[in-house]
């Protein structure tokens, strides 16, 4: 249940990350709003994720999953740069993700 905290959290992470952009710095209401919540509501999992699994592993895979789906949504809906290195960088997060995912076990 804890990787699957984490992985909520990643979710709002992304949320929070991509809410900044369109709020403008804070000057558009819903945004704003939905930046905040999200803000919240990925430490709440975080949190709930962190009390079975090594902290250092969580916030590595929060952190992880965070920056691939914020570099993802930027590439498809910001026009960011699609250059094949920052995609093999991504990716090589990723492959780190799952590594410590695969190489991780959770506190009963």
């Amino acid at each position: 249940m804890s990787w699957l905290y984490i992985f909520i959290a990643s979710i709002f992470e992304i949320t929070w990350a991509v809410g900044l952009k369109y709020s403008q710095g804070f000057t558009q209401i819903r945004a704003s709003i939905l930046t905040v919540v999200s803000m919240i509501l990925t430490y709440v999992f975080l949190a709930f994720g962190v009390k079975n699994l090594p902290i250092g592993t969580a916030y590595a895979v929060w952190t992880g999953l965070g920056i691939i789906g914020t570099s993802i949504y930027g590439m498809i809906y910001f026009d960011e740069p699609k250059d094949i290195l920052r995609i093999l960088f991504i990716l090589l997060i990723f492959i780190g993700v799952i590594g410590l995912h695969l190489t991780t076990k959770s506190n009963p």
